[in-house]
């Protein structure tokens, strides 16, 4: 059947086509700003203004940089640590933790998920935050990236939802089958919810890889510090060179920071950039299951 669409429908289309393509320029051009920044000769490209559309200089000195100072290196294996052992908890406990709230058969489901839905929208601050953490042992700890965020409330709701649409009949199904709750869980309910395990996967990797204030309070040793707790410190570092640069050596040195700044930022988001191609076809379906209630 062909669908006929009048003038004014036609002309609101093509609105929200020009409206959407503009913002999407908009919200991509910081991206490829640095990312052409990151190509350019230093001199040249602080010589530069207006917009910024192709490098200025084509230079991979930056690159060079950044790969020779021995902490971004270090930072990207802790930082992979943290994503890989991070993630792989929170999915455990998470998806636990949902498989019960979303039992209808369990008395207490009402009065844990009003308790879980509470500490969305209060806790208790900064310092009863760090004094809990000391307290456990985990000051100086790589845990302590990991387990005092092992359960987001949200991704918690999320997943919890998307069980609870499940039919019954499966979980009945596999009772009779002599199927307890882990092989209900592992078994049956992660497989059918597999969409909405890749968004809350993509959630929690994207935490873990831009996390550094956890980092800056609780981790004295430079040895495990994340990546970005290095770039925090690289961008840091030139803006105070940026203020303080005088001329000379100072300038050079602030040309310097200021692309070893862009390069950084470069390295430490494409990683993830690249993720989400992989499951974008899973995200607004995930999303979806996940967060309404038929």
């Amino acid at each position: 059947m062909v669908v006929k669409h009048s003038n004014f429908e036609k002309i609101f289309d093509l609105f929200n086509v020009l409206l959407l393509g503009v913002l999407s320029l908009v919200f991509l051009y910081p991206i490829v700003y640095v990312a052409f920044a990151s190509l350019s000769d230093p001199a040249q490209l602080v010589r530069h203004t207006g917009i910024l559309l192709w490098p200025q200089g084509f230079s991979l000195s930056g690159y060079e940089m950044v790969w020779s100072n021995p902490n971004i290196g270090k930072g990207y294996m802790n930082t992979i640590f943290y994503v890989i052992v991070g993630t792989a908890i929170n999915l455990l406990l998470t998806s636990m933790g949902a498989y019960v709230l979303s039992r209808k058969g369990f008395y207490l489901r009402r009065i844990l998920t009003m308790g879980v839905v509470f500490t969305m929208y209060f806790s208790g601050g900064l310092i009863p935050f760090y004094l809990t953490v000391k307290g456990f042992g985990l000051y100086d700890s790589r845990l302590a990236l990991i387990l005092p965020v092992a359960i987001n409330t949200w991704n918690l709701i999320v997943m919890r939802t998307s069980m609870a649409q499940i039919p019954a009949s499966l979980e009945e199904a596999a009772k009779i089958d002599g199927a307890n709750d882990f092989g209900i869980l592992f078994r049956i309910f992660i497989p059918v919810i597999k969409s909405t395990m890749a968004v809350i996967i993509l959630f929690y990797a994207v935490q873990h890889w831009n996390s550094w204030f956890n980092a800056m309070i609780f981790l004295r040793e430079r040895g495990k510090y994340p990546l970005q707790l290095f770039l925090r410190e690289i961008l840091l570092s030139g803006s105070m060179m940026d203020v303080t640069a005088a001329g000379g050596e100072d300038v050079n040195n602030a040309l310097t920071l200021s692309l070893l700044k862009y390069c950084t930022i470069v390295v430490s988001t494409l990683p993830i950039l690249l993720i989400y191609p992989f499951l974008q076809k899973y995200f607004a379906k995930g999303v979806m299951i996940g967060s309404v209630k038929e």
